[in-house]
């Protein structure tokens, strides 16, 4: 009985901190946003800068990429072929 008392009595604990924890957290939240519209807002904004810097990193790191391909392909003759075709393929304009 005592086993049980204590798994309880730990439970109870360890639910009032969480729930205090919790509390806590929600607090600070709202203490630095006073709005809902001021947090919808805030994470638009946070959403296109992650999605434009998501492009822009990806975009170097293709370019990176290529520019390395094309230097090894004198190493490598039996990627010329692929990587001019890559590289023609980027520097074509599109119809």
């Amino acid at each position: 009985m005592k086993k049980i008392s204590k798994r309880v009595a730990s439970r109870i604990n360890k639910d009032n901190e969480d729930g205090a924890r919790r509390r806590l957290i929600e607090e600070l939240f709202y203490d630095f946003n006073k709005s809902k519209a001021q947090v919808f807002w805030m994470n638009f904004v946070r959403g296109i800068f992650f999605g434009f810097g998501s492009v822009l990193g990806g975009t170097i790191l293709v370019a990176i990429a290529l520019w390395l391909l094309s230097r090894f392909v004198d190493w490598f003759p039996f990627i010329s072929g692929f990587v001019q075709q890559i590289i023609n393929a980027v520097q074509t304009p599109p119809v």
